[in-house]
């Protein structure tokens, strides 16, 4: 190859295991930093790999040995040299991939990190074994993230919820399908132009659209196993909108082997993620045994089992609640995913078996769910 640049971006690919058949020296002084800053994380793969960490460039002096970087300095090289996505890219794969746990345990590490969902779930993972200083940091991140999600699905889910419109109530909003033509002949037929034969409309006139009075009771149910994190997040958040419909009382519990009623701080997702605990077994009969004595309005309620149906218990229990709950005419839905990609990895016999006892299956998107929702309670 006699492409500098495609010897460079292999370079930059290969890193210093690259150095015998392309020398660091070779590099430009961006490109020298890029590779320090690259081998910093990427070399500590190729150690578990059992190859031993050497100096870069093999000479006397001017040495870019990666353990000059801290991580404080690691990030801001990071964020220096390459563009926003291929920062956020590697910082993932720091926490997610290669276990940087540092990362995570210095406040002021944390305030150079990019707020982001990949972010908030290794936070999340992160935060029990977090000093107290770490963990306030945590918890400010974690409303930054859940405050970005909370502004793009907001208005997503308020509008799959939305009501009928209402006829009886004018709206400013000047919106085609709530365009109120009876009223708006109405009143402007004192403009009527003879001349023209037709009627000059100065007063426009649109339908309000009435929220929806909705006695329901909606539990969600929610295993907090590893796997189901990105879940867990997204039920949190949509648990907090729930919460603000009126005439709809929202339960929150969360599971392992054991169980966390998390109603009274469903209004707040920053205080039900940082309540989250993952790990530990799975016992989801006892959770929705538990979620069953919540129900007071068989007909008005709507129970929701976020699960990849792992039951680490007899299946017995469990079956045997979701029957009862169907014979009472709850509604049921089991959701193996709840989140922006919906991709479900859950147990797909269990929940054959679930849907055989009479609960819906499915992975839904936030705005899905909210449509599946307000389709049962409209």
């Amino acid at each position: 190859m006699t492409d500098p640049q495609l010897l460079r971006r292999w370079r930059l690919a290969l890193g210093r295991y690259a150095e015998r058949a392309l020398p660091s020296s070779e590099l430009s002084g961006a490109d020298l930093r890029a590779d320090r800053a690259l081998d910093y994380l990427y070399a500590r793969e190729m150690e578990k790999r059992g190859l031993r960490r050497s100096k870069q460039g093999g000479g006397a002096g001017g040495s870019l040995d990666p353990t000059r970087l801290t991580p404080l300095g690691w990030l801001g090289e990071l964020r220096d040299l390459f563009p926003q996505s291929v920062y956020e890219t590697v910082q993932a794969h720091a926490i997610d991939n290669l276990g940087m746990s540092e990362l995570l345990s210095d406040p002021a590490v944390l305030d150079a990190l990019e707020p982001n969902r990949d972010l908030l779930k290794a936070l999340i993972a992160f935060k029990g074994a977090a000093n107290p200083a770490a963990r306030e940091k945590i918890r400010e991140v974690t409303r930054k993230v859940v405050e970005e999600i909370l502004r793009q699905l907001r208005p997503r889910v308020e509008a799959a919820l939305a009501g009928k419109p209402n006829r009886f109530r004018r709206s400013q909003l000047k919106s085609m399908k709530n365009f109120a033509w009876r009223e708006t002949i109405r009143d402007n037929l004192k403009n009527w132009d003879s001349e023209r034969g037709r009627i000059v409309a100065d007063r426009l006139r649109f339908h309000g659209r009435s929220r929806r009075r909705l006695p329901w009771t909606i539990i969600l149910c929610v295993d907090q196993s590893g796997s189901m994190l990105s879940s867990t997040i997204y039920a949190a958040v949509m648990a907090s909108i729930l919460t603000a419909l009126p005439s709809v009382e929202v339960k929150l519990v969360v599971f392992d082997t054991a169980i966390v009623d998390l109603s009274s701080e469903a209004h707040d997702p920053v205080e039900v993620l940082m309540s989250v605990q993952l790990g530990g077994g799975t016992n989801i009969g006892a959770a929705t045994e538990y979620c069953e004595g919540l129900v007071t309005q068989p007909t008005r309620t709507i129970f929701v089992l976020i699960s990849d149906f792992e039951e680490g218990a007899p299946v017995g229990r469990l079956l045997s609640a979701v029957r009862r709950m169907a014979s009472a005419r709850i509604t049921m839905l089991g959701l193996g995913a709840l989140s922006d990609d919906a991709a479900p990895v859950y147990d797909r016999r269990m929940a054959e078996r679930l849907a055989g006892c009479g609960m819906e299956i499915a992975a839904l998107t936030p705005d899905r769910f909210a449509e599946w929702i307000g389709a049962r309670i409209a």
